[in-house]
């Protein structure tokens, strides 16, 4: 006899998953790493990006008919470059630790095999 499930055993079954609670955490991470790069771009914004293009005269543009576009690709540019930046920096850091890798097992077997069959020509066994 075939036992049903019941909707709350499948919701439960489904939370369990592994997936759900790996997908909760990226969402929390990318929120915290969504407000670090918003920090980065407005820090860079401000004080690289807005004398010169002020002086371009860029905020002409969103007066342009397909201004709101150009100002989204502008910022979406910037952003980029910033996570771009962010990234490289993170792989630079981890390029620089060394994973300390457990001996291989089967070497160690070898290498014993190895010092077992001397031990046994030494003694002629």
């Amino acid at each position: 006899m075939k036992r049903r499930t019941t909707f709350l055993s499948d919701f439960k079954a489904f939370v369990g998953k592994g997936n759900v609670v790996d997908l909760a955490v990226a969402v929390v991470i990318g929120g915290a790493f969504g407000k670090v790069v918003d920090a980065v771009v407005s820090l860079v914004m401000t004080s690289l990006l807005a004398p010169t293009l002020k002086a371009a005269n860029v905020s002409a543009i969103s007066a342009l008919p397909a201004g709101a576009v150009l100002v989204a690709l502008i910022n979406f540019i910037v952003i980029a470059f910033v996570v771009f930046l962010i990234v490289r920096g993170l792989e630079a850091m981890k390029r620089g630790e060394r994973p300390i890798s457990a001996p291989d097992p089967q070497a160690q077997l070898a290498a014993a095999a190895t010092r077992l069959a001397e031990a046994l020509e030494r003694r002629q066994l």
